[in-house]
């Protein structure tokens, strides 16, 4: 058997991450929380810890939010590892006409 190196370890070791809701889309989907500390390694994984704590969420994340991780927007990109300790914020999506 082999020995993992630590790198290798901490690719898929979850870590904490803050995931922040708007008021908004708190009120509508969580009873209106609005911060969660959940254990997460990328973007997909975090969707889905939302998704276990409020069945149903984590498609409205995906079709209706943007995502800024420690106060940077990015695609969503599901495999994007998140930074440990990071700030996850979900922000309604801005439709344009």
């Amino acid at each position: 058997m082999l020995a993992k190196s630590e790198s290798q370890v901490h690719a898929v070791e979850p870590q904490t991450v803050r995931v922040m809701l708007t008021g908004g889309f708190s009120r509508r989907y969580t009873d209106g929380v609005r911060e969660f500390e959940i254990q997460a390694r990328t973007v997909r994984g975090v969707i889905s810890a939302m998704d276990r704590l409020y069945p149903g969420l984590g498609e409205h994340l995906e079709e209706e939010t943007s995502l800024a991780v420690n106060g940077v927007i990015h695609e969503v990109v599901y495999t994007q590892i998140i930074p440990a300790d990071a700030e996850v914020f979900f922000i309604p999506r801005i439709e344009g006409g």
